[in-house]
């Protein structure tokens, strides 16, 4: 899977307990990295024990990254291993449904310290020793949420946006050095995010969703071969497609039919 550094570092992955972030550990584990995992639940201490059988050393930090003194946690266990970062998978996010003025401003706060300011944070700290050493692979878990204004979805998709564009930007900033920067964006998947969004009363809680695995495996090939971006299943790709097509308030009514509250019960 793309070239691998003889002086081989760690991989951090950051929401890793669950979901996606749970299965690109599974796959930098697969490839014999020891890693770093973080998210902000008691269930990161379980990654160990469920990848044990890959026989690579795991330390789990149980941290809010959406908060400076979380991200400082993550960076002082990082650096108390020795070794340098060779695989960065900023994975860490929070969804939130419902309309805009119904929601909790503390909780939109979260949302945008979680996606954005901790995912910056992390990212500035990382990106900057991987270009003193002259080598890295960031992968960034953007969204196809990120095309779309989405009505009852505003603050999320707006983060996811913003990740999308950063990533493609830094990508272009970081071409004339040996840190490749890679963006997975998938449609709806399979985890834990519909239910922690409230949003599983909602036509797009309730479909069909892709797996995680395969989600994940997708993102981590794509990061190991240099690649600028990826969009996971068939009808993700039409989805980005048709977006360029269509002018936001259209796109902003489909999305409402999908993720207004109720929508799932009609």
């Amino acid at each position: 899977m793309g070239q691998i550094y003889p002086d081989r570092g760690i991989a951090v992955v950051t929401g890793a307990s669950t979901g996606i972030g749970f299965e690109l550990a599974r796959c930098a584990a697969g490839d014999g990295y020891d890693l770093v995992v973080a998210a902000d639940e008691p269930g990161i201490h379980d990654v160990a024990d469920l990848l044990g059988e890959h026989g690579v050393s795991i330390r789990a930090v149980e941290a809010d990254l959406s908060t400076p003194e979380g991200i400082a946690r993550l960076i002082d266990v990082i650096a108390s291993d020795g070794r340098p970062v060779e695989l960065l998978m900023a994975n860490a996010g929070r969804g939130l449904g419902h309309g805009f003025l119904d929601q909790s401003f503390d909780d939109i706060r979260r949302v945008v310290d979680t996606n954005i300011m901790g995912t910056l944070d992390l990212v500035h700290r990382i990106g900057r020793q991987m270009r003193e050493q002259q080598f890295g692979r960031i992968l960034f878990t953007g969204s196809i949420a990120g095309y779309i204004p989405g009505a009852f979805q505003a603050v999320y998709n707006g983060t996811k946006a913003f990740v999308d564009s950063f990533a493609y930007a830094l990508r272009e900033e970081m071409t004339d050095t040996n840190i490749t920067v890679t963006v997975l964006m998938p449609g709806p998947t399979e985890t834990e995010f519909f239910e922690r969004a409230d949003l599983m009363d909602t036509e797009m809680g309730q479909a069909d969703k892709d797996d995680a695995g395969y989600v994940a495996r997708a993102g981590y090939r794509a990061m190991m071969n240099g690649e600028a971006d990826i969009v996971t299943g068939w009808s993700n790709k039409l989805q980005t497609t048709m977006a360029g097509f269509m002018s936001p308030e259209t796109l902003a009514r489909r999305h409402r039919r999908i993720a207004e509250p109720g929508s799932g019960l009609r």
